[in-house]
């Protein structure tokens, strides 16, 4: 009779190589698509603040010295001499931008919305207010004052614009109602297209660096199809991106849970690239 020990009955009784691969999913695919998503977050706040940095350090040093021509070495036509009102529209639109971007980071903390939900709830009011404000001034700055880029540019950024504002309803609405985990998921989005400015920004810097200089693009009239790419990339792919987490996380598929973590944690090493090409060449500089 053989026994347990046999190396017989051991070879027999070893998982086939699918069913030892699956095993090790369950096991890892929901903590690792967690962390994915943590270290994406995390490195994502911390360059968004880093652009805040600059937003102050450069737009709100030369406002209080009473320089606002200097903005126009960055943002064409940001000061328009004579055009108060004008002028105030981009003066709004930096400043809900630097709110805008703290709030939301705070929005989507775990930690803050279970230790001060009534601080959640206030700071989320304060958030689709200024995210509403910041959209229209942006379509106004476009549309009035002109900017960078081509046609396909300005229609891009529209687009994002109404993006934010249908988003910034729905997250309102599935929170009056309830539905929180609606609502969690609208608030995702809108935080990503709320971040599509600064996507593009780290997106055209980290291109700029592996290319060691412009390609696909002319940087004296800053038009050109990575540009038209580009600016419709800033909010499709991380749309795109979200949905797979989403559906990842909703799903039993552990094979696809792990798929979508090592994907999400290629995704951070980008996006981390891209905040030092940016913070090196537009941001730090300017300090």
């Amino acid at each position: 009779m053989t026994n347990a020990s046999s190396p017989v009955l051991q070879g027999s009784l070893r998982a086939p190589p699918g069913v030892a691969l699956g095993g090790f999913a369950d096991r890892i695919g929901a903590p690792a698509l967690k962390a994915a998503a943590t270290s994406w977050f995390v490195v994502a706040v911390l360059g968004q603040l880093l652009f805040v940095a600059y937003v102050i350090g450069f737009y709100g040093r030369a406002a209080l010295q009473g320089r606002f021509e200097a903005w126009n070495k960055v943002l064409p036509h940001g000061y328009v001499a004579g055009d108060t009102f004008g002028n105030l529209v981009v003066s709004l639109h930096l400043a809900f931008a630097t709110v805008v971007i703290v709030g939301g980071a705070l929005q989507l903390m775990p930690a803050v919305r279970r230790v001060a939900p009534a601080f959640h709830r206030w700071n989320g009011r304060i958030y689709l207010a200024s995210v509403l404000l910041m959209s229209v001034g942006g379509l106004v700055m476009v549309w009035t004052r002109g900017t960078v880029g081509d046609l396909s540019q300005h229609v891009a950024i529209s687009i994002n614009a109404l993006l934010i504002i249908a988003f910034a309803g729905m997250a309102f609405r599935h929170a009056l109602a309830r539905r929180i985990d609606l609502h969690r998921r609208w608030a995702l989005r809108l935080f990503l297209v709320v971040g599509g400015v600064w996507f593009f920004r780290i997106g055209l810097m980290a291109w700029i660096v592996v290319n060691r200089g412009p390609v696909g693009f002319d940087p004296k009239t800053f038009a050109g199809p990575f540009l038209t790419f580009l600016a419709f990339a800033q909010y499709v792919l991380p749309l795109a991106v979200l949905e797979l987490y989403l559906r990842a996380q909703a799903g039993r598929g552990s094979l696809q849970r792990v798929a979508v973590a090592g994907g999400l944690f290629a995704l951070t090493l980008l996006t981390a690239g891209g905040i030092v090409a940016a913070s090196m060449i537009m941001w730090l500089p300017r300090l």
